[in-house]
C-alpha cells in the first residue's frame, strides 16, 4: 500500500494536485478517478506501474475477441458496461476447471462499486485487468454502439409511445439526461457524439437488415457503431427526429426540410434537418450548424491573400463571387466577409436557399419557390430597400445574373456563389450564362476559388520520406524549406486514427483589373485570361496549397485531391 500511496503522490505533485487530496488511510476511489480527470501526467505510464504494483494485468489496447463478442455482450450486459466503464475482452480456459474465465478490463481497480455490479451481474469466474482510460471508452463505444445501455432498456421495458416522441421545448437540451430510457435520450445521445467528434453532418439510413448511422468528420463519412437489433427502434428514431424538426410525421412519400434548435453546455446550435424517401424507409440528414464568430483569423488566410481581400472589402460597389464545389466552405467566407462589414453605417440584406446561420443586425430572406419567391424575384424586393451590401446565396439562372450586375453598377457592393472549378473558369461562366461581357468587365471585382483540405494531427504527424519527389510531381519549382509531413498510418488518440484534425481552406484569387477586363470584353479564351491574370499577380490554388504544406499544416496527397495543376481539367 506504501508503494501505490508514493506512486499517488507522484502523480498528484505532476499534475499540480489542486483540489485533490490523499485520505489518511487506504486509497479512496475518487483519488484515481480525480486524477485521470485533472491529467497532466502520462495516463498509461501510471496505471501500468499501478497495475504491476497490486498485481493485475495490464491491457494497453483494449479489443474485445470478435469470436467471443455474442457471449460476451450477454454475459456483461450494455447498462453495466457503459455505466460503470467496463470492457469484456474474453474468455479465458484454464487446464482442470469446466467453466471459463471472464476477463475484464477497467481504468480504477479501486471501484468497488463496479466490482459489485459484475458479481451479481455475471455467473462466471472474473479476472481483472487494467487499461487506458480513454482507449477503453472508446472500446466501450465500438462493441456495444452510441447508446447501447438506453437501447437495452427501453427494448426490456415498456411499449414507445407518444410520450417519448413529444417535442416539448424550443431548444432540445442536450445536457439535460433523463434518467429514464427513453427515444429521445436515444437520439440524443446520437447528437451528442456527432458534436463530440466535430462532425459536420449525421445520416440516419435504413436498409435491409439493420439502421445505418453514419457521421461526416473533416469531408469523410464513418459508420458509427450501433447497437444490435437497431433495427426494431428505426421508425421511433425516424419519428423522434422528425417531431425535433417539426416535420409532418405521417408524411413518408415526400421529402421534408426542417430545423431543429440545440443547446449544448449554455450554447446553441442550429441543425438543419432533410429526408428522402427510399424503398428501405426514410433517410434523413442532418446538418450540424454551430452558431460561431466569423472572422477573418477563422479562415487561416496567408497575409498577403489577407491584405487584397480586405482592399477588396473596403469596394463601395460590385461583385464578389465565390467559386468552388459543393461542401467547399464557400457560405462559410461569405458569413466572415458581410460579418466584417456588419456595421450601424451600413445595410446588409441576403437571400438564400436555405437561410444556414442567422447574423445578428442582418435582413436574411429564405427562398421559398412554393410561392413564387425565388432569388430573382427576392433580389428585385431587395434593391428597393435600400440596401448597401447584397448577398445572394447562388447564382443560378441569367436573370439573378443580370439583376446582380445592375445593382453593383448602381452602387451596391454584392456578394455570391458559382460552382466552377477554379476562379478563372467564373470568369467566363457569366459569359456562358448569358450576361454581356462588357457588363461583366465593369461590374465584376474578383472571383474567389476555394477548397477544403484536412488538417494534419499534430501529435502523430510524421515527417514525409519522399518529400521533394511530390511536391516537384505536385508543381512546385522554388527552394523546399520547413519539413514536409504526413499523415501516420492508423493515427493516434487525439486524432481518432485518422491523423487528421479539422480541416483548412485553400484559396486562389482572381482581381478583374482593368487588361484583364479588355481581354473579357472581347471575348478571349480561358487561357489567354490566365495569363493576364498571372502577369496581374494570380496565384494558382496549388501554390496556396504548397506553401500550407511546408508550413506543416497538410499533406501532398491533400492537396493534390483537391487541386488541378495549371491549365488541367
Amino acid at each position: 500500500m506504501k508503494n501505490i500511496r508514493q506512486l499517488l503522490v507522484q502523480c498528484l505533485e505532476a499534475a499540480g494536485g489542486a483540489g485533490i487530496s490523499l485520505p489518511s488511510g487506504g486509497v479512496s476511489v475518487s483519488v484515481v478517478n480525480e486524477l485521470l480527470d485533472h491529467g497532466g501526467f502520462d495516463e498509461e505510464v501510471f496505471l501500468s506501474q499501478l497495475a504491476a504494483l497490486i498485481g493485475l494485468g495490464w491491457v494497453p489496447g483494449p479489443t474485445p475477441d470478435a469470436a467471443d463478442a455474442p457471449e460476451l455482450k450477454r454475459m456483461v450486459p450494455a447498462r453495466v458496461a457503459l455505466k460503470h466503464r467496463l470492457v469484456p475482452l474474453k474468455l479465458i480456459e484454464e487446464e482442470g476447471r469446466k467453466d471459463k474465465k471472464l476477463l475484464i478490463a477497467m481504468s480504477d481497480p479501486f471501484d468497488l462499486i463496479a466490482r459489485q455490479a459484475v458479481a451479481r451481474e455475471v455467473d462466471a469466474p472474473v479476472r481483472w485487468c487494467l487499461a487506458p482510460r480513454k482507449r477503453l471508452l472508446m472500446a466501450l463505444r465500438d462493441f456495444y454502439g452510441i447508446g447501447a445501455d438506453t437501447f437495452d432498456e427501453i427494448l426490456k421495458g415498456r411499449e414507445v409511445d407518444a410520450a417519448d416522441l413529444e417535442n416539448k421545448d424550443e431548444a432540445n437540451v442536450l445536457d439535460a439526461d433523463d434518467e429514464e430510457a427513453t427515444v429521445v435520450k436515444f437520439v440524443n445521445q446520437i447528437i451528442r457524439e456527432a458534436l463530440d467528434q466535430h462532425a459536420t453532418d449525421i445520416h440516419v439510413e435504413p436498409m435491409e437488415d439493420k439502421l445505418r448511422l453514419r457521421y461526416r468528420i473533416d469531408g469523410r463519412l464513418r459508420e458509427l457503431p450501433v447497437p444490435e437489433n437497431i433495427k426494431q427502434l428505426q421508425q421511433s428514431v425516424l419519428a423522434r427526429l422528425k417531431v425535433m424538426a417539426k416535420l409532418d410525421i405521417a408524411e413518408r412519400r415526400l421529402p421534408q426540410d426542417g430545423r431543429i434548435n440545440l443547446q449544448i453546455g449554455g450554447h446553441f446550435i442550429d441543425v438543419r434537418v432533410a429526408t428522402i424517401p427510399s424503398v428501405e424507409g426514410e433517410s434523413i440528414s442532418l446538418r450540424l450548424l454551430g452558431q460561431e464568430r466569423f472572422t477573418l483569423e477563422r479562415l487561416h488566410i496567408e497575409p498577403d491573400l489577407r491584405v487584397e481581400i480586405e482592399a477588396l472589402l473596403k469596394k463601395p460597389n460590385g461583385i464578389v463571387l465565390v467559386t468552388g464545389p459543393t461542401g467547399s466552405g464557400k457560405s462559410t467566407t461569405l458569413y466572415t466577409f458581410l460579418s466584417q462589414l456588419n456595421t450601424e453605417a451600413r445595410r446588409i440584406v441576403t437571400i438564400e436557399d436555405p437561410v444556414e446561420h442567422k447574423l445578428p443586425g442582418v435582413v436574411q430572406i429564405a427562398v421559398k419557390p412554393e410561392i413564387d419567391l425565388t432569388f430573382a424575384v427576392g433580389l428585385r424586393s431587395i434593391l428597393r430597400g435600400d440596401p448597401n451590401v447584397v448577398m445572394i446565396g447562388e447564382m443560378r439562372d441569367l436573370e439573378t445574373a443580370e439583376i446582380a450586375v445592375r445593382a453593383a453598377l448602381t452602387g451596391h457592393l454584392v456578394f455570391s456563389t458559382l460552382h466552377t472549378n477554379d476562379a478563372i473558369g467564373g470568369v467566363t461562366r457569366l459569359v456562358d450564362m448569358g450576361v454581356e461581357p462588357f457588363l461583366v468587365a465593369s461590374a465584376v471585382r474578383a472571383f474567389f476559388a476555394q477548397r477544403l483540405v484536412r488538417v494534419l494531427c499534430q501529435s502523430c504527424r510524421q515527417p514525409e520520406v519522399d518529400a521533394t519527389t511530390k511536391l516537384r510531381e505536385l508543381g512546385c519549382t522554388g527552394p523546399i524549406t520547413g519539413t514536409v509531413y504526413r499523415a501516420k498510418e492508423g493515427g493516434c488518440e487525439a486524432c481518432r486514427g485518422t491523423g487528421y484534425r479539422g480541416r483548412m481552406a485553400i484559396y486562389e484569387l482572381v482581381r478583374l483589373t482593368p487588361k484583364l477586363g479588355e481581354l473579357v470584353t472581347h471575348k478571349a479564351g480561358q487561357q489567354a485570361i490566365l495569363q493576364q491574370a498571372i502577369k496581374d499577380g494570380y496565384r494558382p490554388m496549388r501554390e496556396y496549397g504548397i506553401r500550407k504544406i511546408l508550413s506543416g499544416q497538410t499533406t501532398v496527397e491533400e492537396v493534390m485531391s483537391v487541386t488541378v495543376a495549371e491549365g488541367g481539367e
